[in-house]
């Protein structure tokens, strides 16, 4: 097929089904629902790296100052991000939804938190010092179900509690209140009876389930759901596909990571969870997942989507054209920092045929470097440490793997392989540019005599 076939194709065909799954009001509310985690796993984060700085000595001077549990107490803040995760998609998935739907946000999201809780199993399983066998302990809210293991049980029961909720409140099936009540105590009213809906049915499929094999839909979500999704998010070959499918939407206009990233990234967030558990248990142990969010933000997507980065560089450096220059220098600023729509849409690669191969080949090649580089051991895994992916490259890579000088090397050699591949396709464009600016210097010459 020639590309002008495939953009063709991609727009006719493609587009308009990614353009609804981009709108589709769950994807949407799912996806904003996660982001309302990220201060939160940052500031954790932040945390997590004081507690583990990889310098000769450290541990020893910080235990004489503040004694010798100085590091648990360090890492308290860690645990109320990190471990609490679930609960806050919770609440989000349902705010954004029911923001979406326009009915009250804060009494959706207040029933989503509830709904969650009551379909967890206040208990868990612990084996008293001494002791060979682990005892059941019940009337404890299980923290591991309250973090990213239980992420898609939040979110399941966000999106069920909040369309019953919903469809209760259209159906005005609610307790009104006299006009003189004040807003907040007739908001309460209104919630009551869908409230009281949502909590029995949750209550009832709890029963249902703890008479069967599965105990709980913690464990139906586990072994039907994410079990099978972490296989395929964590592996080469899944990270290659949403890669593809990311930049291949991108190409046409559409928000690519918004559209597969509202899919994937609780899988993501999920493997980076693991690898943050791991890390903080031993910082010199093995990590479980190479495939992380971080994975992608601080060695795919340097200068945002597409690796744009190194075009900056190549535009700001070797462009003939002015066009391309000016660009470059609008857009060296924002790509320090990830940001890359003024590329994207100024250069532009969109519906660009010549572009999109780089744009496209460039994430891919580098997911396949990157991938081999950190299962065969030559640079060191995600450790977990949630990054903003603002973060400008090298200091990125150092304080994603956890204060590794592998990640740093990893990602200016990624920049070296993007600046290769971007080159050619970066000369073509920039000489038809030349020439477009002289033959239209030449009209205006024309003109002018």
């Amino acid at each position: 097929m020639r590309m002008g076939g495939f953009v063709s194709f991609m727009e006719n065909r493609m587009m308009p089904i990614a353009g609804k799954m981009a709108e589709q009001k769950h994807l949407q509310a799912i996806r904003d629902g996660i982001i309302l985690t990220l201060p939160l796993l940052i500031i954790g984060s932040i945390f997590l790296i004081i507690g583990f700085i990889p310098i000769p000595g450290y541990d020893e001077f910080m235990g004489g100052i503040f004694g010798e549990k100085w590091r648990t107490k360090l890492l308290y803040p860690v645990g109320a991000t990190f471990d609490v995760m679930g609960l806050i998609v919770s609440f989000g998935v349902a705010y954004r939804l029911a923001e979406k739907y326009k009915v009250d946000p804060l009494s959706a999201g207040a029933i989503s938190v509830a709904s969650f809780l009551l379909a967890t199993p206040y208990k868990i399983m612990f084996t008293p010092e001494g002791a060979s066998a682990a005892q059941e302990v019940g009337g404890v809210i299980p923290l591991t179900l309250m973090g990213s293991q239980g992420l898609f049980v939040a979110m399941i029961l966000a999106i069920l509690s909040t369309e019953i909720y919903r469809k209760i409140i259209q159906m005005k099936i609610v307790i009104s209140m006299p006009p003189g009540v004040p807003p907040a105590v007739s908001r309460s009213f209104v919630a009551l009876i869908p409230a009281g809906a949502v909590l029995v049915v949750v209550w009832l499929i709890r029963i249902l389930l703890e008479n069967t094999s599965f105990e709980s839909i913690h464990n139906i979500v586990k072994d039907l759901l994410v079990g099978p999704l972490s296989v395929v998010g964590s592996s080469l070959i899944g990270a290659i596909i949403c890669v593809l499918l990311i930049h291949v939407l991108w190409a046409v206009g559409l928000h690519g990571a918004a559209v597969v990233g509202g899919i994937m990234s609780p899988i993501w967030l999920t493997l980076m969870d693991q690898n943050r558990a791991a890390f903080q248990a031993n910082p010199n142990g093995e990590l479980p997942n190479v495939v992380t969010t971080q994975f992608f933000d601080m060695w795919v997507y340097a200068g945002g989507s597409g690796a744009t980065l190194a075009l900056v560089f190549l535009m700001v450096f070797m462009a003939r054209s002015k066009q391309m220059k000016n660009i470059g220098r609008l857009s060296i600023g924002p790509g320090l920092f990830n940001i890359n729509e003024p590329v994207i849409f100024g250069m532009p690669i969109v519906m660009n045929p010549l572009l999109i191969i780089p744009f496209v080949l460039t994430p891919v090649i580098l997911v396949i470097i990157s991938y081999f580089a950190m299962s065969l051991g030559w640079v060191a895994k995600p450790s977990g440490v949630s990054v903003p992916w603002t973060t400008p490259l090298l200091v990125s890579g150092y304080l994603a793997t956890g204060g590794k000088v592998s990640g740093m090397v990893l990602q200016a050699v990624n920049f070296i392989i993007s600046l290769a591949i971007y080159y050619p396709f970066f000369r073509l464009w920039d000489k038809q540019k030349v020439s477009e600016e002289k033959a239209g210097a030449a009209s205006d010459t024309a003109v002018t005599m």
